[in-house]
């Protein structure tokens, strides 16, 4: 599977996870846990790779992200 990058970046949405995780008060590490009480098995790693662009987000994660956050998936996107 050939990963297409924008600017080096894997994502558009890692800065804008990083900025609200921030707000939130939250670690990478309380962030992972939360994604993890969704059932999606993620650690602080994924967390950090993500934030820098270097993990690709599927679509199935941006919401569960955005509930964890107290955003939209439309806001980490950039859209709103």
């Amino acid at each position: 599977m050939r990963l297409y990058t924008l600017n080096g970046q894997c994502n558009i949405s890692g800065s804008r996870i990083r900025e609200a995780r921030i707000r939130a008060g939250l670690s990478q590490e309380e962030l992972a846990a939360r994604m993890q009480l969704t059932g999606l098995q993620m650690g602080q790693m994924a967390i950090s790779r993500i934030e820098t662009g270097k993990r690709v987000v599927p679509d199935f994660e941006l919401p569960l992200l955005a509930e964890a956050l107290g955003v939209t998936a439309n806001w980490l996107l950039g859209l709103s």
